[in-house]
């Protein structure tokens, strides 16, 4: 199994970071280079406590579904999503967010295990969680700058 952790910076208050985290048009939005789109159950607005989404989306070459349901969440603290259906053995992602001074904290924890034994060890060791670190980056970039910008509120809805 691998682990991906990430902590991002971002000058906004902790509710609106948590929101935004939670919303199906943000993620859309961070995530157009890949054509990934919302096709089943929560498809707008903000995912809530066990609740589920349908992701389908371009990854590595194939049109990929993934549908994960929020498993936790502490509002405006911490929320849990895993994959109940994809192409992942496990999935589980940790979304932390801690209030500080001038702003907040987001800490991500990522972890997921892929099938095919030995050759998807190996696939994830050279390429696969290099691939997943590059997107949990852009997307938390484009998440940082929606937050402290001045169109934030449109993706609450």
């Amino acid at each position: 199994m691998s682990l991906i952790h990430l902590t991002t910076f971002i000058a906004a208050p902790v509710d609106r970071v948590f929101d935004l985290s939670r919303s199906i048009s943000l993620h859309k939005a961070t995530m157009t280079k890949y054509g990934e789109r919302a096709v089943g159950g929560r498809v707008g607005g903000l995912i809530q406590l066990g609740e589920t989404v349908v992701w389908k989306a371009k990854h590595l070459f194939k049109e990929r579904t993934l549908q994960v349901k929020v498993t936790a969440s502490s509002r405006p603290f911490l929320f849990v999503d895993e994959q109940v259906a994809g192409d992942f053995k496990m999935m589980k992602h940790e979304h932390h967010f801690k209030s500080i001074d001038n702003g907040t904290i987001m800490i991500d924890q990522f972890w997921f295990e892929i099938p095919y034994g030995q050759i998807g060890r190996l696939f994830d060791a050279m390429y696969l969680k290099k691939y997943l670190i590059r997107l949990l980056e852009e997307r938390n970039s484009m998440l940082k700058a929606t937050a402290e910008g001045r169109g934030w509120r449109q993706y609450l809805t």
